[in-house]
């Protein structure tokens, strides 16, 4: 079982509008609502990849009550989440149909007393147990520890669980020096991990700070890696126009299931580039093209660093 950590998860509701103006009323097209936060996405692809997935994080209130009902209608997936007393956030998703772009709003998650924050690391210990691997995901509801996920990876870690860590900020700062086995940064959280802005660099500073491997999402060019088995990069064979939200998550998920499989780092990287750019082709998060996976997997270009 794969483990997937959203410990601010989301109800994701989606809007396609003809054109996205400022200062403007607008006719909504089309309404998409299901359950979000990086990990629940991750998990998805994981589960329509064929690996068995348990997804877990805080949830409560009449928001987390419909995301817990949509998650019981997505096939392969558990539902390993912990109640607490506030409620779940929203994400708004407003895609211009026009141009394709995305504009989101993410509030900020229900407040997490110490006693929940306590009984979810009960819990989690517990899931470990089980565990082939581990992704800890997103951002921190108020109320958890800045180092929160420092603290989940050294429990992993004791438990010889591999941990991916997936998150930004302080608690990328934090996390990173518990030694995780991958963390997956975008070109601007490395930034602004490591005060370098080219990735090459970043990424080799990044190491230094701690982490096994290094996954580097650069956008539309791929994916930058740097691991104890040497340095790649991952390049789609072309450019896919369409909704980029959720594609770090299937990213993710192709780095989680080539983990598990003991794939070597190019096809792992393949397999994530592959669905990443699939997933910008998927009208929401958490979901591919699968045709269109299939073709840009035997066509990713992974060179070796030098």
């Amino acid at each position: 079982m794969i483990l997937t950590v959203t410990l601010n998860t989301a109800l994701d509701i989606t809007y396609h509008v003809r054109e996205l103006r400022p200062h403007a009323s607008h006719r909504v097209t089309e309404v998409t609502e299901r359950p979000g936060g990086k990990g629940l996405n991750v998990a998805r692809v994981l589960a329509a990849l064929g690996h068995e997935v348990s997804v877990t994080g805080f949830v409560g209130g009449g928001t987390g009550q419909a995301l817990r009902d949509g998650l019981a209608h997505t096939p392969g997936v558990a539902d390993a989440l912990v109640p607490v007393s506030g409620p779940t956030r929203r994400t708004i998703a407003v895609v211009d149909t026009t141009t394709g772009d995305t504009t989101q709003l993410n509030e900020p998650g229900p407040q997490i007393s110490p006693a929940e924050w306590s009984a979810f690391q009960e819990a989690y210990e517990i899931l470990l147990r089980s565990a082939s691997a581990v992704a800890l995901c997103g951002s921190l509801p108020p109320g958890v520890p800045v180092g929160a996920y420092a603290q989940l990876v050294r429990t992993a870690r004791a438990l010889a669980v591999p941990v991916l860590l997936d998150t930004s900020g302080e608690p990328l700062r934090r996390g990173i020096a518990a030694r995780p086995d991958i963390v997956k940064p975008n070109a601007d959280e490395l930034a602004e991990l490591t005060g370098a802005h080219d990735p090459s660099q970043a990424t080799r500073d990044a190491r230094r700070r701690g982490a096994h491997t290094v996954v580097a999402s650069l956008g539309a060019r791929g994916l930058l890696a740097r691991t104890p088995d040497g340095d790649w990069r991952a390049a789609p064979p072309r450019a896919v126009r369409g909704n980029p939200t959720g594609a770090g998550d299937s990213a993710v998920a192709g780095l989680l299931s080539g983990l598990v499989e003991r794939l070597p780092w190019p096809e792992r990287l393949a397999r994530a580039v592959a669905l990443s750019a699939a997933s910008v082709l998927a009208p929401v998060a958490g979901e591919f093209d699968r045709a269109a996976y299939e073709e840009l997997l035997g066509r990713v270009g992974v060179t070796a660093e030098p």
